[in-house]
């Protein structure tokens, strides 16, 4: 009995670690899809994730999850770029070379982090959005 719990434990912890690698691969396959990190305005917890932006919608999926829902969900049309720095002494966990935008989507304020190659394309994005009628 304790023999048969310990396989089946053992077979459900693989299950979950071979659905989670699953699931990142698929996340990064995709076109447009880049590694980002996001912190809510006066949080001080960054969270990394894997954001998809394309169309008139950026998705923000946590990278230590199961969920395929996304976590954020940005509208194009109400992003606006508040400012940009370079990652500094109070970002631990943000790699050295990654640029922080300071953005506001409606009346909600967040930070996002990515590889500079990364900040040209998605400036590029929010600017081409089409006017607001």
């Amino acid at each position: 009995m304790t023999t048969a719990l310990l396989v089946l434990a053992g077979v459900l912890v693989v299950g979950l670690v071979v659905a989670f690698l699953l699931r990142r691969r698929f996340l990064l396959s995709g076109l447009g899809a880049v590694t980002m990190w996001l912190r809510p305005a006066g949080s001080g917890r960054w969270s990394v994730g894997v954001a998809w932006y394309g169309g008139d919608v950026l998705l923000w999926y946590r990278a230590l999850s199961l969920s395929v829902r996304p976590n954020q969900r940005l509208d194009r049309s109400q992003v606006r770029i508040e400012g940009r720095r370079n990652a500094g002494p109070d970002d631990v966990p943000l790699p050295d070379d990654v640029a922080v935008l300071a953005i506001e989507t409606g009346n909600r304020r967040q930070e996002l982090a990515m590889d500079p190659s990364t900040v040209t394309g998605f400036l590029s994005w929010v600017e081409s959005a089409p006017p607001i009628r």
